[in-house]
């Protein structure tokens, strides 16, 4: 593989890419180029094209990364040549013809169901007085009340959005498991990671596990630039 020194972040469902701020500044610091993909998190389609944008004007090759929803953006946007490796972040991996929607449809008995309201004009939010817990549980309270507050709103055509090619299939997959996990059930992310070949590894963390421990995130992105065989 070629040295690898972009990286490109793809936010998920109900945030923007703000929350990649802790990430980014671990990432700089260790000399790499940073870019921040803000995906309308519309449609699927939409949030690839957004993605796709970046990295049509990148010179060179990149690591490609998505938390939560994030992760069926990269799974279809990775096809892109200047993609050279994917990294998911308690985040999720369809196959060709799944979406985010068909991922969640029948969680396992006893796993904490995210508290996503009934749609509102096509968009989806989560129960402001539930995200704390399900969404944010190892952050500060008043960072968690701001996320709630701040939350942008999640088109039902982009949880319904399938993909068409996964790219995991062609690509090197990196995936962090949250272990503290109650927005995508750590059961679920093992699977995802297992049927994708990733290199696993797995941390204590909830679903913002890319807010409250980005030193931790920016150690599996590093081994992705590496290769799987350490040798960038």
């Amino acid at each position: 593989m070629a040295t690898i020194r972009n990286i490109v972040l793809v936010h998920g469902g109900f945030v923007d890419g703000s929350g990649w701020q802790g990430l980014h500044k671990e990432l700089t610091e260790n000399g790499y180029r940073v870019h921040i993909v803000q995906n309308p998190t519309l449609s699927l389609a939409g949030d690839v094209a957004a993605t796709h944008q970046i990295l049509d004007g990148l010179d060179g090759p990149a690591v490609l990364v998505g938390h939560s929803y994030g992760g069926a953006v990269i799974t279809e946007a990775g096809n892109h040549p200047n993609v050279a490796a994917l990294v998911y972040v308690a985040a999720f991996a369809p196959d060709k013809g799944e979406s985010v929607n068909t991922l969640i449809a029948d969680p396992p008995p006893g796993a904490p169901v995210p508290p996503i309201l009934p749609p509102q004009n096509g968009f989806l939010f989560l129960d402001r007085d539930k995200f704390a817990d399900s969404f944010a549980a190892d952050l500060p309270a008043a960072q968690a009340a701001f996320m709630a507050d701040s939350q942008v709103p999640w088109g039902v055509d982009a949880l319904g959005g399938a993909v068409s090619e996964p790219a995991w299939r062609t690509k090197p997959a990196w995936y962090l498991v949250a272990t503290d996990d109650r927005m995508i059930p750590p059961p679920a992310q093992r699977a995802m990671a297992e049927r994708t070949g990733a290199i696993v590894s797995e941390t204590p963390g909830s679903h913002s596990v890319y807010v409250s421990r980005p030193a931790t995130v920016a150690g599996v992105i590093t081994q992705a630039t590496e290769g799987p065989t350490g040798d960038a």
